[in-house]
C-alpha cells in the first residue's frame, strides 16, 4: 500500500509539473549576405501562440494552419510583424519585404528580407511579438553579420539588442 503511494505521488508531480508549464519562445535568425547586399531573416513562432494573438486582435478566427484558415492570412502576419518587429540598420529603420512562410509541424516560420544594404555598421533588433498575451514570452534573436555571431533574448523588459561592428 505504502508502495503504491508513493508510486503515484512519483508518476503524478512530472505530469502536473508538465502540464502547469509552459514555454513561451520564439526564434529569429537574421544573417546578412554581403554578395546579395540583403539580410535575410527567419522568424520563427508556435502556431496556437500566433493564432492566440491573432484572433484576440481581429475578433476573429483564423484556423492557422489549417483547411479553414483565411485566404488573407499573410496580410495578418504581416500587418503584425510591421507594428511588432523592427530593425534598424546603421541608426536607421529598415523596411523589410515579406517573403511568404511555412508550416513546419506546430511552428509558422516566416521569411523577410531587407534589400539594398551595402555594409552594416550597427543592428538594433526590436522583437515585442506575442508580449502582450504571454507573460513568459521570450524572443530570441541570433544575428550573423561581418563574421560576428551574436544572441540576443528579449523579454517585456529588454526587447531590443544592439550590435555595433
Amino acid at each position: 500500500m505504502k508502495f503504491s503511494k508513493y508510486f503515484i505521488l512519483l508518476l503524478t508531480i512530472p505530469l502536473l509539473a508538465f502540464s502547469l508549464h509552459k514555454y513561451y519562445i520564439s526564434l529569429c535568425e537574421i544573417e546578412y549576405v554581403e554578395e546579395q547586399q540583403s539580410v535575410q531573416i527567419t522568424l520563427g513562432m508556435f502556431i496556437n501562440d500566433i493564432e492566440f494573438t491573432l484572433n484576440k486582435d481581429s475578433n476573429t478566427k483564423l484556423n492557422i494552419a489549417t483547411k479553414e484558415e483565411t485566404d488573407s492570412i499573410d496580410n495578418y502576419f504581416k500587418n503584425y510583424l510591421n507594428q511588432h518587429f523592427k530593425i534598424n540598420i546603421n541608426n536607421k529603420l529598415q523596411t523589410f519585404n515579406y517573403i511568404g512562410k511555412k508550416y513546419d509541424d506546430d511552428i509558422v516560420r516566416f521569411y523577410l528580407e531587407i534589400t539594398n544594404i551595402k555594409d552594416i555598421k550597427s543592428i538594433e533588433v526590436s522583437n515585442t511579438s506575442l508580449f502582450r498575451d504571454f507573460d513568459n514570452q521570450q524572443n530570441l534573436i541570433k544575428i550573423h553579420a561581418n563574421n560576428i555571431h551574436k544572441t540576443f533574448y528579449l523579454t517585456r523588459k529588454n526587447d531590443k539588442g544592439l550590435l555595433k561592428f
